[in-house]
């Protein structure tokens, strides 16, 4: 392909995108189009806040093999143990 040729067809595509036929968003669709563009876990409870915690690695190795064992998420595991402790108070 010939330089001018193939700059005529690259300047097809090379101009500006203004000024496209389209009406605005109604309400209800604008409502609906934040609610899809929300990204993220889904909050349960007030949400959930990471945090860093520091345990010995035998323990946190005992951890991990009983929530694999009861097929839930180490931060699951850590959790119930907290609000037992706090229950049991």
């Amino acid at each position: 392909m010939s330089a001018p040729r193939l700059n005529a067809e690259v300047a097809k595509f090379d101009r500006e995108m203004t000024g496209l036929p389209g009406t605005p968003l109604t309400t209800a669709q604008r409502a609906q189009h934040q609610r899809a563009a929300k990204v993220g876990r889904p909050l349960i409870g007030r949400g959930a806040k990471r945090i860093t915690i520091t345990m010995e690695q035998v323990l946190l190795g005992k951890v991990d093999s009983y929530a694999r064992r009861n097929k839930m998420s180490r931060s699951a595991l850590i959790a119930n143990g907290v609000k037992a402790m706090l229950k049991a108070r």
